[in-house]
């Protein structure tokens, strides 16, 4: 999606997009006539696809699931181009909806196109002057918990989402929602099973002490230093992507992930999600504060927040670790994610002790 730091492939798979097909479909949806130029397959995932081209002067970015379609990769896509239509009015910095197309017979799977983003990616590389610059380092933490701030503050109802999640019990159910998935990884022939220090501990701890009162927002789902890009020119964030999780739920899940995620000292659970240099960039501490002076919410609990994303992340990557370990993925990848799983649980358990 960046005009930078991108892989590309000067040959479109057509099977994966037919580029006759999509001008069609262009054409009907009235927007810029005549060929399709620089079709440019971008880096940005490993699930879903990213093809950069220009029609008509307009540059667009179409985003499709990846050729193995997996069970709602199409509910997906369809979700992903709502909130992003819906963001269209706001102060959310997010890739601009040009027009979604949720039947399959296009392209053979649900899409939509976007306008790209002149941004990078802070875990990929830093550019000047970003690089030598600890303040704007600082400025871009900030704005990264001012983005997120400004995604809580949306009424969801007015901007059109009315439906788009189910917030009614939302906190109640994470717990046994992911003691469920993490059970589910049993029927993998190859798991033995987690070997997660502290997690019943965590669990239970996440039940005793859960908020009792909370207001429904919405919700990125997966919000860390890998899913935003920031201006080239300065600490601005250019815009929040892979909106693949995104719901209806509390919003202080966005900056509990955040808090989980983020680097402290020369630990950082994400492993790979670094980046470098990272001297100047602010302690958890100074995010949470800033985000308290962005919202009306009740921050009295956030540490609840961080020690459930832990708990939430750390069973999700533990899913790749079973697959590994019944040959559907790779091992050395499982491993390392395993390991996350576990660095995850100790920084949960830190916060509770």
């Amino acid at each position: 999606m960046s005009d930078a730091d991108h892989s590309a492939q000067s040959v479109v798979d057509v099977d994966l997009v037919d580029l006759d097909r999509l001008s069609e479909w262009m054409d009907q949806q009235r927007l810029p006539s005549g060929p399709i130029e620089n079709p440019t397959l971008l880096a940005g995932g490993t699930q879903n696809i990213l093809l950069r081209f220009s029609r008509g002067g307009r540059a667009c970015v179409l985003r499709r699931p990846p050729r193995h379609l997996r069970k709602n990769s199409n509910e997906t896509m369809r979700r992903e181009a709502r909130v992003l239509g819906a963001l269209a009015t706001t102060d959310v910095p997010h890739p601009r909806l040009i027009a979604a197309c949720p039947e399959t017979d296009i392209i053979g799977a649900s899409f939509y196109l976007m306008e790209p983003i002149d941004g990078f990616n802070p875990t990929t590389g830093l550019p000047e002057p970003h690089r030598s610059s600890s303040a704007m380092r600082h400025a871009m933490g900030l704005s990264l918990v001012d983005a997120i701030a400004a995604l809580g503050r949306v009424d969801y109802r007015a901007v059109g989402l009315e439906g788009f999640g189910r917030p009614d019990g939302f906190l109640e159910r994470q717990v046994e929602r992911w003691r469920s998935q993490l059970a589910s990884y049993r029927d993998l022939d190859g798991y033995a099973g987690p070997d997660i220090p502290g997690i019943d501990r965590v669990a239970s701890w996440l039940d005793r002490h859960r908020p009792t009162q909370w207001s429904p927002g919405i919700l990125h789902g997966d919000y860390h230093l890998a899913n935003v890009m920031f201006s080239p020119a300065g600490p601005e964030l250019a815009a929040i992507v892979d909106w693949e999780l995104s719901t209806i739920g509390d919003p202080l899940l966005d900056l509990g992930w955040l808090l989980a995620t983020w680097p402290e000292g020369d630990s950082s659970p994400m492993g790979a999600a670094i980046v470098a240099p990272w001297e100047g960039f602010p302690p958890a501490d100074e995010l949470v504060a800033r985000y308290r002076d962005g919202t009306t919410r009740d921050l009295s609990a956030i540490d609840w927040y961080a020690v459930l994303a832990c708990y939430k992340l750390g069973i999700i990557l533990e899913g790749t670790h079973a697959r590994a370990c019944a040959g559907k993925a790779d091992r050395a990848t499982g491993d390392f994610l395993h390991a996350t799983t576990v660095a995850l649980f100790e920084r949960a358990l830190q916060r509770i002790s």
